[in-house]
């Protein structure tokens, strides 16, 4: 217990109950595109291309993707005219491009009133001609709902997403 006149204890489930922080499953999305792993990690990771790939959706990022880059993305049946819509805020909270054979890993951070979790990008140099892509969210609706009910209604749209924006992201490329 703390007492008055000291700050309140950091809270590390950011406002959320501890049963809340129970993680949710991933959806997953997994596509070989043309390119070194270089080429292909500059096309998957910068969200300013993604509304390209993604329907009904409007994005707008503070910048090129970089630790720290702040992405909105609007969905909606006329977002793209300017409408209102879900809105999807992100910040990118991990950005570690392929070198030397390993693995490229961007991580977005939903921090948005509405969805919440992750979005993950992995870029995998192989042997194989081209570089796999692997396109994971683990997201969940903010509230009172349970993180796992609310993960498992958004898995059915998340994988049509997913599937989509990374063959468009592959005819792109092509």
């Amino acid at each position: 217990m703390h007492r008055a006149d000291e700050p309140e204890p950091e809270d590390e489930t950011d406002g959320e109950t501890e049963a809340a922080a129970v993680p949710v499953p991933e959806v997953v999305a997994v596509r070989r595109l043309t390119g070194d792993a270089a080429a292909v990690w500059a096309l998957v990771t910068d969200a300013r291309r993604h509304a390209a790939w993604i329907p009904l959706t409007r994005i707008d990022a503070s910048g090129p993707p970089a630790l720290g880059t702040e992405v909105v993305a609007v969905s909606g049946p006329f977002a793209r005219r300017g409408a209102p819509g879900l809105v999807d805020r992100m910040r990118i909270t991990r950005f570690d491009p392929p070198a030397g054979g390993r693995p490229g890993v961007a991580v977005f951070t939903k921090t948005g009133r509405v969805l919440r979790g992750d979005a993950r990008i992995v870029v995998l140099p192989d042997d194989e001609p081209g570089t796999r892509v692997r396109w994971s969210e683990a997201v969940y609706l903010a509230g009172p709902l349970p993180r796992r009910w609310t993960a498992a209604v958004l898995a059915v749209p998340l994988r049509a997403m997913l599937g989509l924006a990374l063959a468009r992201a592959a005819r792109e490329r092509a």
